[in-house]
């Protein structure tokens, strides 16, 4: 029998967030879910992550703020769980608190001259262009000849694509103006993704690469010679990775002739792990050192003790991301930076769902699925009276007396953000500074 009081709390307010608490409001007939963020805007890597050029990507705020708009749900912005608001207070408050706030570290190499200032990381990239409030002061060194990125899945596929896309093709999108402005000003003209395995290994997917093959102005560089072997296995590869495989073939052995005098120009390079990053006496970026590398029985990349260098002013990191503790009561994997978990049982009234239940892996779809299996477990629990009741009958909003932000509020951000773009004939501008979203938030003539 359903208990009219139970409540559970969500932190984080991305696509895991969201998803959840569709799935708990499905699941169980009373219950009642807050979605905590510690930013005043919802939507997490829905509105922080995808590439703006992707605009269909993020038609999926049409469901999440049906979610929010639910009778028994409520969006609460500028909550920061360990700043503004204990794990210890949210557990006392709630039936339940689900962890649900995604992988916002990212992977690093750990090799000599990581640390120079012009090796970067996919995340605080996307975050520069996408309007990320942390990464608003950034400031890529875009005036080289030559970038290199590290990685062959869909994050460094969307790095390389807005490097090397033409402004005028972005100027339509909700990319933040001053990024604009610095890719207007980019003297790039040759790029390097580079992955420590083979083709049969790569990460990214079809439509991404076709998109990069398909790049008005920029040649793509396939080595034949990397395919030879692929080309032959072809017939036992299934599909949808087949698709992908034959795409690389096709871009490497039937190259665009149309395209040789073009200015601009993108490389994929395999069986290399980055050894060093070379910088020169006068503390400049030279380039990055790579061992050659050869596939075991097992498909891990085997180094052979060969190197070759490649010159380049900007080095991208983009190897992976992992989530962090926010908690010390919280158990936490530091090695697989998640929280150990059962189908989504922390323990003790505590849940996981997202990345930092399975790590950063899969996409909407599997994120989907990975909150309804946490959302079972947490109504199995409740109705079979498993969970502790609640110490506190206060409200979330009355403990923290502070400026908490509603989705009503943040719609008014989202008006305003749209109509400031279609001045400047854009999707949306997006508000990048905090302290003016809680402007417009809080502002009650709007």
């Amino acid at each position: 029998m359903h208990r009219l009081t139970s409540r559970v709390c969500v932190v984080g307010g991305g696509p895991a967030g969201f998803y959840t608490a569709q799935n708990l409001l499905k699941l169980h007939q009373t219950v009642r879910v807050d979605i905590l963020e510690k930013l005043p805007v919802p939507y997490g890597l829905v509105r922080y992550g995808v590439a703006p050029d992707h605009p269909e990507v993020k038609n999926v705020e049409n469901t999440f703020a049906k979610v929010a708009n639910h009778n028994r749900c409520r969006f609460l912005g500028n909550v920061h769980v360990g700043q503004h608001v204990s794990v210890q207070t949210l557990r006392s408050l709630y039936n339940a608190v689900i962890f649900a706030y995604g992988a916002e570290k990212d992977k690093k190499l750990g090799i000599e001259g990581e640390h120079h200032r012009d090796v970067i990381s996919a995340l605080d990239f996307v975050g520069w262009y996408n309007g990320f409030p942390d990464q608003i002061n950034f400031q890529p060194n875009l005036h080289g000849s030559t970038a290199v990125i590290l990685g062959h899945g869909n994050v460094a596929l969307d790095v390389a694509r807005i490097l090397m896309s033409s402004p005028e093709a972005l100027a339509h999108t909700d990319i933040t103006d001053y990024a604009l402005e610095r890719l207007r000003n980019s003297t790039l003209k040759r790029l390097y993704l580079v992955g420590r395995r083979g083709p049969l290994q790569v990460s990214f997917t079809v439509k991404e690469l076709r998109e990069m093959t398909k790049l008005s102005g920029c040649r793509p560089v396939l080595n034949p010679a990397d395919f030879q072997l692929v080309r032959e296995r072809l017939p036992e590869i299934a599909r949808p990775r087949k698709r992908l495989i034959e795409l690389m073939c096709k871009t490497a052995f039937s190259p665009d002739t149309s395209r040789n005098d073009v200015e601009k120009e993108w490389h994929l390079r395999f069986f290399n792990t980055p050894r060093r990053i070379i910088i020169n006496s006068e503390g400049n970026l030279e380039g990055v050192e790579f061992e050659v590398n050869q596939l075991d029985k097992s498909g891990k990349a085997i180094g052979t003790g060969d190197l070759v260098f490649v010159p380049c002013s900007l080095v991208i990191r983009s190897i992976g991301y992992h989530s962090v503790s926010i908690d010390s009561e919280i158990p936490f994997d530091n090695v697989k930076g998640i929280i150990p978990n059962d189908q989504g049982r922390v323990g003790k009234g505590f849940y996981c769902s997202g990345w930092v239940k399975t790590g950063p892996v899969g996409v909407i779809a599997s994120t989907m699925t990975n909150a309804m299996e946490t959302a079972k477990a947490l109504v199995e629990d409740l109705e079979g009276g498993l969970l502790e009741k609640r110490e506190s009958d206060q409200d979330l909003v009355d403990v923290l007396e502070g400026r908490v932000i509603s989705f009503q509020d943040w719609e008014k951000i989202d008006r305003a953000e749209i109509d400031e773009g279609r001045r400047t004939g854009k999707l949306r501008e997006k508000i990048v500074s905090v302290e003016k979203m809680m402007d417009i938030a809080l502002n009650t003539d709007l």
